[in-house]
């Protein structure tokens, strides 16, 4: 029996008297989609600001493989291998595609700040940059500046971000939100080629 990878355990968030979140605890095995549904209101981005680090927990524990990451920053989360994409869009508009997965291959990278050389030259974040555009189905696209992207086609951007980190798991917060039946598609076909 594989470990799990995700851990969640006892996570309660209170505001107050209010309370978003009260003792959650799951597992998440490999190549695992588990999916979080609900209304409106009853805590879904919550926990997912919870497991990616913009909110501190009130209560609980979250293990990632054998690390705790309860405490941890979410910029600290990303570098042991949590991947997050968001409710709304966080792309780089003005830039292309290729660039936005450039610059977070960049920012996963041991050096992110070179201080000489070209950055363009980093082989590891070409090869990073070039497979996540491939596996995100955007490398056809690598040129197009994001603005000028379709809607799902700029969720597949943001995802491709998020692979060029190479995370061991990838938090998905409403990844069809506002697509159409064909985007929406798309994406299905996208987050099930992810568990390979």
């Amino acid at each position: 029996m594989t470990a799990p990878i995700l851990q969640v355990r006892g996570v309660t968030k209170r505001y107050g008297g209010l309370t978003a979140n009260r003792d959650i605890s799951f597992d998440v095995a490999p190549r695992e989609n588990l999916c979080v549904i609900g209304p409106n209101g009853a805590g879904k981005s919550t926990l997912m600001n919870l497991l990616g680090g913009g909110l501190s927990v009130s209560a609980g524990e979250i293990m990632l493989g054998a690390d705790d990451i309860t405490r941890l920053a979410p910029a600290r989360r990303a570098r042991s291998g949590l991947g997050r994409s968001y409710q709304k869009t966080t792309i780089f508009p003005q830039f292309s595609a290729h660039e936005n997965v450039r610059l977070a291959a960049q920012a996963h990278a041991a050096s992110p700040l070179k201080m000489f050389g070209n950055v363009t030259s980093d082989a590891d974040v070409n090869r990073r940059t070039r497979e996540a555009l491939e596996q995100a189905g955007l490398t056809a696209r690598a040129q197009i500046t994001a603005m000028h992207l379709s809607h799902g086609e700029q969720r597949q951007l943001e995802i491709a971000m998020v692979l060029a980190t190479e995370p061991r798991i990838i938090l998905l917060d409403e990844p069809l939100a506002g697509m159409g039946q064909s985007e929406a598609r798309k994406m299905v076909d996208l987050i099930a080629s992810l568990k390979k």
